[in-house]
């Protein structure tokens, strides 16, 4: 496994960790990553996805909603839902990250811990969500 893709992954952890349990402490977090990850280079990585999902949630799940239609997010299987948001925080607001390639991630995200029907769901709503983003930024003057 290609090591970003691995901090996505402890990432996606975290992610479905907090759906259910909130209150848990940074320190704890962070010793969870770095006995995940065991690589002070992705370790930053991979807090970055985590906090930046969680500080950007609402407008993620609020495209996300958008972007899927006929499904309520709170009725998603909670992997679908966090691997969707953090493919959604990766198109949306990634660094220097091609939208295909956090399409791909997340597809083999949902692939190696969704249902057999996760990639392809993950695939449609990012890929809708995608496309929304890029004729909401085609058409914000410059």
């Amino acid at each position: 496994m290609a090591r970003r893709s691995r901090a996505r992954e402890v990432a996606l952890q975290l992610l479905f960790q907090h759906d259910f349990n909130p209150q848990v402490k940074r320190a704890v977090i962070e010793r969870f990553v770095k006995e995940r990850l065991k690589d002070a280079v992705l370790e930053p990585f991979c807090l970055e996805l985590y906090d930046g999902v969680l500080i950007h949630v609402t407008d993620i799940d609020a495209r996300l909603a958008r972007a899927a239609q006929n499904w309520r997010l709170p009725r998603m299987a909670a992997v679908d839902r966090n691997v969707l948001r953090l493919g959604s925080y990766e198109i949306l607001h990634g660094k220097d990250m091609p939208a295909a390639v956090a399409l791909d991630e997340a597809i083999e995200l949902a692939r190696r811990y969704g249902s057999k029907d996760s990639p392809a769901f993950v695939n449609g709503v990012l890929d809708r969500l995608r496309k929304d983003a890029a004729v909401a930024a085609a058409e914000t003057p410059a």
